[in-house]
């Protein structure tokens, strides 16, 4: 590990953590796929740097990654939704340079949470470090448990497994109509918003909101409560959901997922609590 560099050693043991927290929440949202798990365990981080103390930690950034990696592991392990087989360390793996790994890291964007729920906990580790976030394998096989050339396995397992994954069909489809549905509601076009709805469409709030309706069922209830109202919505992914969010002057007041069957959406889950909103992760389409 190398020395922290002069400014790193004039901030505070909690300055240097803020300044990681952004890059820890990411590697901890896609080990987890879930936000207010990822803050859990950023936060579980914190902790321990506060009990440990960083005056004895040369390098911070990896010590924070080693400990968040830690940490989504016991939480992935303890979610008890599989097993992790231990395959042998002799298996072949297939090379990939370079640019074939980074091309693949940018290949994966929406399907990313979705593939990774295939991986075991330590591939799923040892991919997310290395090929999202360029953690070398020596620094990543003691948080898996194994040696370097183990853990350069384990991620070349999860490569081919990300690789064979085939892009889920609805996501192209869905985005198709989440635009379709917002320019109609923005053109105040009520056929074409009725056309894509299912005729059993609900529409749901998680809580009461500006005295709009907490629920709404049938198509041309729902295509009427839409009529001129997506000014300020844009296309959006929540929390690993299609959907969109409401931003007039790019300020989140509320997000809504959305379900897509057969070409028309069939339902609507909005949420305009801000405690939920904050622990969101909403990425624009």
């Amino acid at each position: 590990m190398t020395q922290a560099t002069n400014q790193e050693a004039t901030m505070t043991p909690y300055e240097r953590f803020e300044a990681n927290r952004p890059r820890l929440r990411a590697v901890a949202y896609r080990m987890l796929g879930s936000a207010a798990e990822a803050e859990d365990a950023v936060q579980e981080a914190w902790l321990r740097l506060d009990r440990t103390g960083a005056g004895h930690i040369d390098n911070l950034d990896a010590w924070l990654t080693t400990v968040v990696g830690r940490v989504c592991l016991d939480m992935l392990r303890s979610r008890g939704s599989r097993r992790e087989s231990v395959l042998p360390e002799t298996e072949p793996a297939r090379t990939t340079g370079p640019e074939d790994e980074a091309m693949l890291a940018d290949s994966v964007g929406l399907a990313l949470l979705v593939v990774l729920e295939t991986l075991t906990p330590a591939e799923r580790l040892a991919f997310v470090l290395h090929d999202l976030f360029a953690v070398p394998f020596e620094e990543v096989a003691p948080i898996v448990g194994r040696t370097p050339d183990a853990a350069r396995q384990l991620a070349s397992r999860a490569r081919r497994r990300v690789r064979a994954q085939p892009e889920p069909p609805e996501r192209p489809a869905g985005r198709e109509i989440v635009e379709a549905f917002l320019t109609a509601s923005r053109d105040g076009d009520f056929e074409t918003l009725l056309s894509l709805l299912d005729p059993d469409v609900r529409l749901r709030m998680d809580e009461q909101f500006h005295n709009l309706p907490t629920e709404l069922h049938g198509a041309r209830t729902v295509a009427q409560f839409y009529v001129g109202r997506a000014q300020g919505a844009f296309p959006a992914l929540i929390d690993g959901t299609l959907g969109f969010r409401v931003a007039p002057n790019d300020d989140t007041m509320l997000v809504v997922t959305l379900t897509v069957t057969d070409g028309r959406i069939t339902s609507f889950e909005a949420t305009t609590n801000q405690d939920r909103l904050r622990e969101m992760e909403i990425l624009p389409l």
